[in-house]
């Protein structure tokens, strides 16, 4: 059972590297993938925990913008962790959530929605990178709304007047230095239109030119047409078909292991990378 694809509390997860791992292994997952929001601050601690019959898989899960502002996320697998040029990126994207955060608040406040930045700290973990669903978790807390899923269907979906962009690299820059790193990129959730906006088939040629390796086909945000014509697109172009859970523990319905990956997919992916970096005990 391979999922390339969870969150852990280092982002917005509510799990800690130690008990994903431990869930992981209780629940039969052979290769599991922890890719955090624009960080790689839980590798440590999920590589302490690992135990015999489980393969870790580092990663990171890159915010990234089209030309025309449309928000991708890039999964990076596999790459060098002490790459400066990856390093740079992905503190960047982190450094922009502040006060992109402050901005949604500040358009929520104009509406008479009462919450602070303060409310959005006290439902982030410690160190976490902070985003959208913790913002969502405030909002919870508060009473304002019910759950996350309703924050994202309505006050916090990419379509709605209080949803801010980012400063972030285009996706083909993100895919240029995942490669540059050693690693491989997998589109994530490129057509859950559920999210708000999404990419066309168009948007894949020029990834593919830029060295994209994968897209992430059975996702619970795609629906049967949606990874039928993914699929599509993976044969069409001869990239890898993925599929993820991307879990985030409590803080969404997403269940562990809910899409997988195909062995043979997988290994094909693997083997894309500059070296091998699986992680086993």
């Amino acid at each position: 059972m391979i999922d390339l694809h969870t969150h852990t509390n280092v982002s917005d997860g509510t799990d800690s590297p130690f008990e994903l791992i431990n869930k992981a292994m209780s629940q039969g997952i052979t290769t599991l993938a922890i890719t955090d929001h624009d960080s790689i601050d839980g590798w440590q601690e999920a590589e302490r925990a690992l135990r015999p019959g489980l393969q870790l898989v580092k990663g990171a899960e890159i915010s990234t913008l089209t030309t025309d502002g449309i928000s991708v996320h890039m999964l990076g697998l596999l790459f060098d962790g002490g790459n400066e040029a990856m390093i740079t990126m992905l503190n960047d994207t982190k450094d922009q959530r502040i006060p992109r955060m402050k901005k949604m608040i500040e358009l929520l406040n104009r509406d008479g929605i009462t919450i602070s930045m303060d409310d959005v700290m006290a439902a982030a973990p410690e160190g976490a990178t902070v985003g959208r669903p913790h913002l969502a978790d405030a909002l919870v807390a508060t009473g304002l709304l019910k759950s996350r899923d309703e924050a994202f269907q309505g006050l916090l979906n990419n379509d709605s007047k209080y949803y801010v962009e980012h400063v972030a690299p285009t996706p083909e820059e993100a895919i240029r230095i995942i490669k540059e790193a050693g690693g491989v990129s997998v589109i994530a959730h490129p057509f859950a239109s559920r999210r708000g906006q999404i990419v066309s088939v168009d948007t894949f040629a020029t990834l593919v030119q830029a060295g994209l390796n994968g897209v992430e086909v059975d996702h619970r945000d795609h629906n049967a047409q949606e990874r039928a014509d993914l699929l599509h697109v993976t044969r069409e172009l001869n990239l890898v078909a993925t599929g993820s859970s991307d879990y985030h523990g409590t803080g969404k319905l997403n269940s562990l292991g809910e899409n997988l990956t195909n062995p043979a997919e997988w290994e094909r992916l693997e083997s894309m990378a500059r070296e091998r970096r699986v992680i086993s005990k």
